[in-house]
């Protein structure tokens, strides 16, 4: 019901949200609040005051007060994408991310061409754990804002966020796949092309295609990771054997004969080895395979694997699993969590200078609010080289006159390690040339990235 039934209530609204608008743009946000709040209360509209409102509050940390000016506005029109939009966001603000994501896919539905929307959605899902979806959104959002750095960076970091850091290397290592390959060959030159292939831990589908080359029809292959399964598949179209192979994106455990296999397989191939042989539960997979997925005489590679060693002394390897005395005191007890696995890496300095050192993002961490930066930054080029990216360590300001860093000049073994952001792929540079790069940050990742001369 209004409360404009008299000229002079009406004048009093119309008043009242013409200060709140002038106080609003002069950032007396208090002042602005209340006299917002003076229209309404006269029943004055309240669909362009609500707004206006609840995005005031959110620029005074209110996202509780905020969310209800959303839900008074989404009570008169239920189908306000912008409401349903920043709705979801203050959801989110508010750590209610489960809850934030109908709204966001309500606002999208409505809007099915707003990028903004549909990244917002797609920071969400990535927020609770469904990456697929989220870089389906990322993608969708990128096919209307092709140039948009953000969700180029975005698109790229949930990706290989998804893919363990040695996939690449491990496709790279050609002795191995030499190996794997010739294996593969010599079965199916004894089971014959009509032999039923199985892959487990497909990845990349590398062992796929290796086997569908040699002659085989019908390879079957899993990959648990839903992001990596579906690149396989593309991978497999790509080299043009899908008609050959199908990637399923579940664990071998989640394979029935019947459904994903027509038959029991007659080859198993799998990689799923690690370093210390057995983390990626590889008896577990192996005894299903055989117990539901094989047919009894298959032919399994690899069909054995031995850890082999040494007894070894190292006082450099020591400091990372054992501790005593430090600073006068004694902590061996800490002793007790040291690792059991220790991935080991050398003081990784085998890299050339192609610039002096820049300033790249920095950070408040004083402000009580940071919001997603991106700028240009023009770095002069004082070597020539192929650039494969920036190595990007930190500098940490902690009291007046009290500053740490991990600069590599000074660099040795410890909890913070310099980082290469690489680069979509290396850029040949020139020195006394400068090379632009966009840099930034989002919630929780920095945005490095090069930019397209002209």
């Amino acid at each position: 019901m209004t409360d404009l039934a008299s000229p002079d209530r009406l004048n009093e609204a119309r008043t009242a949200l013409a200060e709140a608008m002038a106080l609003h743009e002069q950032g007396d946000l208090a002042a602005a609040e209340r006299q917002y709040r003076v229209a309404l209360a006269h029943g004055y509209r309240a669909v362009e005051i609500l707004p206006l409102l609840a995005g005031l509050l959110g620029r005074l940390s209110r996202p509780e007060d905020a969310l209800v000016a959303w839900d008074e506005l989404l009570a008169t029109e239920p189908d306000h994408a912008v409401a349903l939009h920043e709705k979801g966001l203050t959801l989110h603000w508010l750590g209610r991310s489960d809850a934030a994501i109908a709204p966001l896919e309500r606002a999208c539905a409505l809007d099915p061409d707003n990028p903004t929307a549909l990244g917002n959605l797609a920071v969400v899902l990535a927020d609770v754990g469904r990456n697929q979806e989220a870089l389906h959104c990322f993608r969708r959002a990128l096919a209307l804002q092709p140039d948009n750095l953000h969700l180029r960076h975005q698109v790229r970091r949930l990706g290989s966020g998804a893919v363990p850091f040695w996939h690449i290397p491990m496709m790279n290592d050609a002795p191995r796949n030499d190996a794997f390959e010739a294996a593969i060959k010599a079965a199916i030159a004894v089971a014959g092309p009509d032999a039923r292939v199985l892959d487990i831990g497909a990845g990349s589908g590398l062992l796929s295609l290796m086997a569908a080359r040699a002659g085989v029809r019908k390879v079957v292959a899993c990959e648990m990771e839903p992001l990596i399964a579906e690149m396989a598949q593309t991978i497999v179209a790509q080299n043009g054997y899908a008609g050959r192979v199908t990637v399923h994106a579940k664990p071998s455990t989640e394979l029935a004969i019947g459904a994903e296999l027509d038959a029991p397989a007659d080859i198993l191939v799998s990689e799923i080895l690690s370093s210390d042989l057995l983390t990626e539960k590889v008896l577990d997979t192996f005894e299903d395979a055989h117990r539901r997925l094989l047919a009894p005489d298959a032919i399994v590679i690899p069909r054995a694997a031995t850890a082999m060693g040494c007894l070894v002394a190292s006082d450099n390897l020591a400091d990372y699993v054992f501790v005593g005395d430090v600073s006068g005191f004694d902590l061996s007890a800490f002793t007790a969590f040291g690792p059991q696995r220790l991935p080991i890496h050398g003081t990784m300095t085998g890299w050339q200078r192609l610039s002096d050192d820049q300033e790249l993002v920095r950070l408040d961490l004083t402000q009580k609010k940071h919001d997603a930066t991106l700028a240009r930054l023009r770095i002069p080029v004082t070597a020539s080289g192929r650039a494969v990216g920036i190595v990007q360590w930190m500098h940490i300001d902690l009291w007046e006159g009290v500053t740490f860093d991990n600069h590599p000049s000074g660099y040795h073994d410890g909890g913070w390690l310099q980082v290469l952001h690489s680069f979509p792929e290396p850029i040949e540079v020139t020195a006394g040339e400068t090379l632009d790069i966009a840099v930034g940050h989002d919630r929780i990742t920095l945005i490095l990235m090069p930019l397209e001369s002209g």
